[in-house]
């Protein structure tokens, strides 16, 4: 452990300078073409057998050492969001409107880390899929590459993945077992009535009027359909109708985010919301169309991936360090689709509490580059001892 540490604290310097690099060139999803050839040039420097373009803009190195028939994936997300950046740092976005809001370009430079490092000890018998997809944020990289084959053309045995955590101390990590973030859904509600004047509501249907009390019965669905033992949320976070002060609008739409653990819960809040939108506004004279679109699967981490993984995590900073079996986050994750696959485990590493670490998808985020060399051990650590040699 001694010479591991020392050889990735050796090479902090660079894996920092390729994060920055990042950030201040920050892509949105199936858009991180610059992003996806550092990331492959890299990787051929290492001597990595290197695949673009899996998913549309996804990188994967293959990384083989010994002959066992063994294998691991390890994955990070490139994309950035569109933000506007707020602050004012040398590696601050060059791109007005997008931004690396999220620490995509911390995962990126963690996992390039540990293949530069991989690559150079060889401290392993088996094969190594680095696996950088895009997309993340909602827009179904992880989907796209699946569909592209990626397990098919890059057999995993077990795979896994991080994300940073603000607020939780760098060289800390947290492992949950078991449903670890919510499913998600996105969801838009066209409501049609009849247009009017704004002086003669008579004469018309008003889709706002329909679309507001769609809108408060949506919020009896959790509390009357789900099981109070299923956490879920329901939120509408849009609403759009009109463009007149004396018109009366032809139609309204109502859109927003759904979340749950388990895909039962998710079902079962789409279709009582097909039925609800629809009846309410046949109630009212009117006609309701629902898009009730998955975007995200549950993201549960295998019980047995789970507890391998924390372990290397407290081989790398001690037991005390390591928070077993954290709250569920209602957040989502794209990486829940390789899980739904493969067993592994999707871990959270500290990002610090210190300027830049406030919540991920703000403007004034940044990634802390302290926790670049525990996160690279931690995916050094994860293949030498899953795919420890014989002996």
């Amino acid at each position: 452990m001694n010479e591991l540490a020392a050889l990735i604290d050796r090479h902090h310097a660079e894996f920092t300078a390729w994060r920055r690099d990042i950030h201040a060139h920050p892509e949105l999803g199936f858009a991180e073409s610059r992003t996806a050839a550092l990331v492959a040039d890299r990787l051929e420097a290492f001597g990595v057998d290197v695949h673009r373009g899996v998913g549309r803009t996804g990188v994967v190195g293959v990384l083989r050492a010994g002959d066992s028939p063994r294998t691991i994936g390890l994955r990070a997300d490139m994309d950035a969001l569109p933000i506007h950046e707020a602050n004012d740092f040398e590696h601050r976005s060059r791109h007005d409107g997008v931004m690396h809001a999220c620490g995509h370009d911390g995962h990126t430079a963690m996992l390039l880390g540990a293949a530069k490092v991989l690559a150079a000890t060889r401290r392993f018998d088996g094969t190594v899929h680095f696996i950088f997809q895009p997309a993340e944020e909602g827009l179904g990289g992880a989907k796209a590459m699946l569909d592209d084959g990626l397990f098919e053309r890059f057999p995993c045995d077990t795979i896994f993945g991080m994300h940073n955590r603000p607020k939780l101390a760098v060289g800390r990590f947290a492992v949950r077992a078991g449903p670890m973030m919510a499913g998600g859904a996105f969801f838009d509600i066209d409501v049609t009535g009849v247009g009017a004047h704004g002086a003669r509501p008579e004469a018309g249907i008003d889709p706002i009027i329909v679309a507001v009390q769609i809108a408060s019965t949506l919020q009896t669905i959790v509390s009357r359909n789900v099981r109070p033992v299923d956490t879920a949320v329901l939120s509408i976070t849009q609403f759009h109708a009109g463009d007149a002060y004396n018109v009366i609008p032809q139609t309204a739409r109502l859109s927003g985010t759904v979340r749950a653990f388990s895909n039962e819960t998710m079902a079962l809040i789409g279709e009582n919301m097909e039925r609800t939108a629809e009846n309410v506004a046949r109630a009212m004279g009117a006609q309701a169309k629902v898009d009730f679109r998955v975007n995200f699967q549950p993201t549960i981490n295998d019980a047995e991936q789970a507890e391998f993984a924390a372990s290397v995590c407290a081989e790398l900073v001690g037991a005390d360090n390591v928070e077993r079996n954290p709250p569920p986050n209602m957040a989502s994750e794209d990486f829940s689709f390789m899980l739904a696959r493969v067993p592994g485990c999707f871990v959270n590493i500290g990002n610090g509490d210190v300027e830049g670490s406030c919540e991920v998808h703000n403007p004034a985020y940044d990634f802390n580059d302290a926790a670049l060399p525990w996160g690279v051990a931690f995916f050094v650590r994860m293949v030498e001892r899953k795919l420890a040699r014989a002996g």
